[in-house]
C-alpha cells in the first residue's frame, strides 16, 4: 500500500507533460494536402494524424521492427532490456537500446541524458503513460512526435515533405523507410544521404521477410526501389488564407476546403501578374464553389514576401471602396418591391441630392435608358435614382442580414452615395452576397472548413436573382426557353471607387463564383487603374482555369432554368406598361423580363409627380386644341409624355412642344409651369478653388442643362455674355465669387465659391 500510495503521489507531483504552451499547427486543403504550417516554439513543425490515417503497412513496418511486443508489455519489456544490454557488454560499444515504443514516447515528452538517472526516469514516464493511456493513444504519439530529421516531428509531416504523399498511401519501400528514420534522423535523412537511408531502409524489408510480415516477393520488390528524393519540401500554400483559418479554431490540424492544384494555379496566375501591375499594387483573388459555398482558392495578395507591395496584408478581409458593384443589388430589390422591372425607364441626367451631385464614370449622361441597359453599362444616376426610391438606409439593412456589413465613417449614416462605394466592403463578403444571384435569392456565407454549416438567409426572390444574372451574363434581351442557355455564361459587374484607388470584377459562372480586387494596400490612388480594364482580364483568366478543370473532370454543370415567375413582355416608353398596338401613347416598345407579370410605371424622382409627370390629362375642343376643363363641348383625353428632364436628349419630335396640342385661342387652358429645371454645371455651391502653381489666372468654364431658350450669364452681377453652350471665366484676383445663368423662361441656377 506504501508503494502503491508513493507511486500514486509521485504521479501527482511530477505529471505527464502531454500539453504545449504553443503546439505546432498545420493548415490542410480538401484532399489533406498541407498548405502551411505554423511551427511551435522551437520551429518544429507537424501533421497529426491517427492511427487510421496511416497505411497498415507503416505501423506494421514500425511495430515488428521497434518494439514486436508493443500490444502486449506494460511499457517495459525486461527481456529486450537484457538482450541489449548483454549486446552492448559483449561489444564493448551500444548496438541497441531496449526500449520499447512506449519509452520512446517517454523520452520524447521528457528528454533526459543518457545515464542510469535518465533510464530510470524514462521507466517512470513509460509507466505513467501505461497507467494513463491506451495503447491506441500512446501509438498515437509517437506517430506525430517521432523525430524525422531537422524541424519534422511525425510521420505525417515526414510522408508529406520527403514523399510528397499522404501517410495514408505509403507503399511497402515507404513504410519501411519511415520505420526506420526516428532511429537516427539526421544520419540517415534520404534527400541528404540516400545511401544510408537505403542501407537501413533495406534492413527493415528484410526483417519483415525473415518474420513472415511481408512476402519475399514484395519485399524482393522494393528492395529494387531506388532511394532517391528531393529537397524535403515544406508546406508553401495559401499563407495568408492559412492565417486567416488559424485565427479561427484552436485545432492543430486545421482542415479546410481549399483545392490545393487550383490554389497553386492562383498562386502562379497572381506572380505572374504582379510584374503588370503599377509600383505597390497588389491584388486579391477569390474562388467559391456557390453549390456548397466551399472557398476553393484565396489569394490575399501578390506575392507575400514582396514588403514594397505590403505582401503581408490580406486584401481578401480587407476593407475597400466596392465603386458600382452594389448596384446589381438595388436593382434586383427594386424588381421585388414593384418598384421598377427590366425595362423601366429611367433617367441618366444631371441631378443634385443637397451638396452630392453624382456623375457617370464616362463624365457624360445619356437621358433616356432602361434599367437593363444602365446595369449592364453601369451608369450611376440610374442606381441613385433606384436607391433614392428605395431607401439607403433599408439598403444597407438588407445586405447587412445576410452578412455583407457595409461601414461607414463613424457618426454617419447610410446615404445615397453607398451605391457609388461610399461605404467600405470586404471581398469576402461582396463574393458571399453574389451567391444569391447563383442560389435562387438566398445569399450564403462562405465556408472554409469541411464541418462548418451551411448558413444562408434569403436577400431576393428567385425570380429577381435570376433576372439579374441573365442581365451580368448578357442576356436581358428575352429568349424563349427551347434556346435559352439552361447553363448560364458567365456573368460579372465590375467596380471602381472614387480616385481610381480600387479595381474590382465579381464572375458568376456555372458553378463558381470569382473575386478579383487590385489596387494599392495603402489606398493612394492608380490614375488609369478601372475595374473593366484591371480586374476583368484577370478575372476571366480565372475563368479559363475553372472551365478547363471542368472539362477535365467531366463535371456536369449546374444549371439554372428559368422561374415560374419570370415572363416576357412588351411595354411602352415613356409610360413603363404595356399597351395594345397603333395607340398613340407607346412612343417605344419594348420587349423584356417581367417579373410576377408585374409592370410598375416609369419610377419618377422626387418633385417630378407634378409638374413631370408622364400621364398629362387634357381638355381638348372639337378642333384638337387645348382647352379649359369648363369650356363648351371639351373632353378629356390622357398623353403621355416624357419626364421634363430628359428634354434635352429626346428627338423634337418627341418633347413636349411637339407632343401637346396647341393651346386654344378663345378657351385657353390654365397654364402650368412644366419647364425644365435649369442646373449650372462646372462649379459647385461653396467650392474653393485655387489657381495651379506659377500661373496667375484660373480659367473657369461653365455651363448649363436643362431650362428653356437663351441663357444669359452673369458674374457678382455683372453680364460676362449669353451663350447657350456656355462661357470661359479668366479670374486672377482671389475673393468670393457668384456666378449666376438665365434662361428664357426666368429660371436661374447660381452658385457662390471663393478663389485662393
Amino acid at each position: 500500500m506504501l508503494l502503491v500510495l508513493s507511486l500514486w503521489l509521485a504521479d501527482k507531483c511530477w505529471p505527464l507533460p502531454l500539453s504545449e504552451a504553443h503546439p505546432a499547427r498545420v493548415v490542410v486543403a480538401a484532399d489533406g494536402t498541407p498548405l502551411w504550417r505554423f511551427a511551435d516554439e522551437e520551429g518544429i513543425w507537424r501533421y497529426p494524424v491517427t492511427i487510421s490515417e496511416v497505411s497498415p503497412r507503416y505501423l506494421a513496418a514500425l511495430i515488428n521492427y521497434e518494439d514486436r511486443y508493443f500490444w502486449d508489455h506494460p511499457g517495459i519489456n525486461p527481456f529486450a532490456i537484457l538482450r541489449a544490454a548483454w549486446q552492448d557488454l559483449r561489444s564493448g560499444q551500444v548496438i541497441s537500446g531496449g526500449s520499447t515504443l512506449t519509452m520512446q514516447v517517454a523520452r520524447l515528452l521528457d528528454p533526459h541524458p543518457r545515464t542510469f538517472g535518465g533510464k530510470a526516469r524514462q521507466v517512470w514516464r513509460a509507466m505513467q503513460l501505461e497507467w494513463h493511456l491506451s495503447k491506441q493513444q500512446i501509438l498515437t504519439l509517437y506517430l506525430n512526435r517521432a523525430p524525422f530529421g531537422g524541424t519534422l516531428q511525425g510521420v505525417g509531416a515526414a510522408s508529406w515533405a520527403y514523399l510528397g504523399k499522404s501517410p495514408a498511401q505509403l507503399s511497402y519501400s515507404d513504410a519501411a523507410l519511415l520505420a526506420v528514420l526516428p532511429q537516427a534522423p539526421s544520419r540517415l535523412r534520404p534527400d541528404r544521404w540516400p545511401e544510408r537511408a537505403q542501407a537501413a531502409r533495406n534492413k527493415v524489408l528484410m526483417r519483415m521477410a525473415e518474420q513472415g510480415v511481408w512476402s519475399r516477393q514484395q519485399v524482393n520488390e522494393s528492395l529494387e526501389e531506388p532511394v532517391w528524393l528531393a529537397p524535403r519540401q515544406m508546406p508553401q500554400l495559401a499563407p495568408l488564407f492559412s492565417r486567416y483559418a488559424a485565427s479561427r479554431t484552436k485545432a492543430y490540424k486545421i482542415a479546410t476546403t481549399l483545392d490545393a492544384s487550383l490554389q497553386r494555379q492562383l498562386e502562379e496566375l497572381a506572380m505572374n501578374w504582379k510584374s503588370q501591375l503599377p509600383p505597390r499594387s497588389s491584388l486579391a483573388l477569390l474562388v467559391v464553389d456557390h453549390t456548397t459555398m466551399e472557398v476553393r482558392g484565396w489569394v490575399g495578395s501578390s506575392d507575400i514576401n514582396d514588403d514594397t507591395r505590403f505582401g503581408h496584408v490580406d486584401m481578401v478581409t480587407a476593407i475597400r471602396s466596392p465603386g458600382s458593384v452594389l448596384k446589381p443589388f438595388v436593382y434586383g430589390m427594386a424588381l421585388d418591391d414593384g418598384l421598377i422591372h427590366p425595362s423601366s425607364l429611367l433617367q441618366d441626367v444631371p441631378r443634385r441630392f443637397g451638396d452630392y451631385r453624382p456623375g457617370n464614370f464616362d463624365t457624360g449622361f445619356h437621358g433616356p435608358v432602361s434599367m437593363s441597359e444602365a446595369l449592364v453599362r453601369s451608369l450611376n444616376l440610374p442606381a441613385v435614382q433606384v436607391l433614392e426610391a428605395y431607401g439607403p438606409k433599408r439598403f444597407a439593412a438588407q445586405l447587412r442580414n445576410v452578412g455583407l456589413d457595409l461601414r461607414f465613417p463613424q457618426g454617419s449614416e447610410p446615404n445615397l452615395s453607398l451605391i457609388l462605394g461610399g461605404g467600405g466592403a470586404r471581398l469576402d463578403q461582396l463574393v458571399a452576397a453574389y451567391s444569391a444571384f447563383a442560389r435562387h435569392g438566398r445569399a450564403a456565407q462562405l465556408r472554409i472548413r469541411p464541418d462548418q454549416p451551411l448558413v444562408e438567409r434569403p436577400l431576393l426572390s428567385p425570380g429577381s436573382a435570376w433576372i439579374i444574372r441573365r442581365i451580368l451574363a448578357g442576356e436581358a434581351l428575352p429568349q424563349p426557353d427551347a434556346s435559352l442557355p439552361a447553363v448560364v455564361p458567365l456573368a460579372w459587374k465590375t467596380g471602381t471607387s472614387y480616385g481610381y484607388r480600387d479595381a474590382w470584377a465579381i464572375g458568376i459562372n456555372s458553378r463558381y463564383l470569382i473575386g478579383v480586387w487590385t489596387g494599392r494596400p495603402d489606398s493612394t490612388p492608380v490614375a488609369g487603374q478601372f475595374g473593366l480594364g484591371s480586374a476583368v482580364p484577370l478575372l476571366n483568366q480565372v475563368n479559363n482555369l475553372l472551365q478547363a478543370s471542368s472539362r477535365v473532370q467531366q463535371v456536369r454543370l449546374p444549371t439554372d432554368p428559368r422561374p415560374a415567375s419570370v415572363s416576357t413582355g412588351e411595354i411602352c416608353w415613356p409610360g413603363g406598361q404595356s399597351l395594345p398596338a397603333g395607340d398613340s401613347n407607346c412612343r417605344r416598345r419594348l420587349s423584356g423580363w417581367l417579373l410576377d407579370k408585374s409592370e410598375p410605371p416609369t419610377l419618377q424622382a422626387p418633385g417630378q409627380e407634378s409638374i413631370q409627370g408622364i400621364q398629362q390629362r387634357l381638355w381638348l375642343d372639337k378642333q384638337g386644341q387645348r382647352v379649359a376643363a369648363d369650356c363648351a363641348g371639351a373632353t378629356e383625353q390622357s398623353i403621355a409624355l416624357w419626364p421634363l428632364p430628359l428634354e434635352p436628349w429626346l428627338p423634337v419630335a418627341e418633347r413636349r412642344a411637339l407632343r401637346l396640342p396647341p393651346v386654344s385661342v378663345t378657351c385657353p387652358p390654365v397654364q402650368k409651369n412644366d419647364v425644365t429645371p435649369l442646373l449650372l454645371l462646372g462649379v459647385r455651391e461653396g467650392a474653393i478653388l485655387k489657381r495651379l502653381p506659377g500661373q496667375p489666372q484660373l480659367l473657369l468654364r461653365l455651363s448649363s442643362q436643362g431650362g428653356q431658350g437663351a441663357r444669359w450669364w452673369f458674374l457678382n452681377g455683372d453680364a460676362v455674355g449669353e451663350s447657350d453652350a456656355g462661357v470661359a471665366l479668366t479670374l486672377d484676383k482671389p475673393g468670393t465669387y457668384q456666378v449666376l445663368v438665365l434662361d428664357d423662361s426666368g429660371q436661374i441656377a447660381t452658385a457662390n465659391f471663393i478663389l485662393q
